[in-house]
């Protein structure tokens, strides 16, 4: 039987997921505090990003996503496994990109991807503690950015 904290933690989880693409999606590079633990490690090296601590990663996208004109984070099926104060997740993200090009056209490239993550339960809440990207298909990347 599942016990009303269990229905929290897995909410939770679930708004924590939804937390990191808002963040990303919408620029608010310090939402991402309330996303990771300081100490988290994310590797986003399949697709050309890198990998490390939090604070390197959150200031690469400080620096990276701009480049952008647009791009979202449509996460789902999340398959959640929760063991006591920590827990792991296998998510979808289906991911399209657009990159402004020199004419003033637009290139699109969609990234599909799982997200497989490891939490942990603190004062402040749930939050990630290791994030790995792992590649499913790439359509239409532009030669040299991936």
């Amino acid at each position: 039987m599942t016990t009303l904290e269990q229905l929290a933690d897995r909410l939770a989880i679930q708004d924590l997921l939804v937390a990191y693409s808002h963040a990303i999606d919408f620029q608010r590079w310090d939402e991402l505090d309330d996303v990771f633990t300081e100490d988290a490690h994310i590797d986003y090296t399949v697709f050309g990003g890198p990998k490390g601590p939090f604070p390197e990663i959150k200031e690469y996208l400080r620096n990276t996503m701009p480049m952008f004109a647009g791009y979202y984070h449509m996460v789902s099926t999340s398959k959640v496994e929760i063991a006591g104060d920590t827990a792991t997740a296998v998510t979808v993200c289906h991911n399209p990109m657009v990159l402004p090009l020199p004419d003033g056209g637009e290139h699109v490239f969609v990234c599909g991807l799982w997200y497989k993550d490891t939490f942990v339960r603190t004062p402040a809440g749930w939050r990630i503690s290791s994030r790995v990207e792992e590649k499913t298909y790439v359509q239409n990347m532009p030669e040299g950015l991936g």
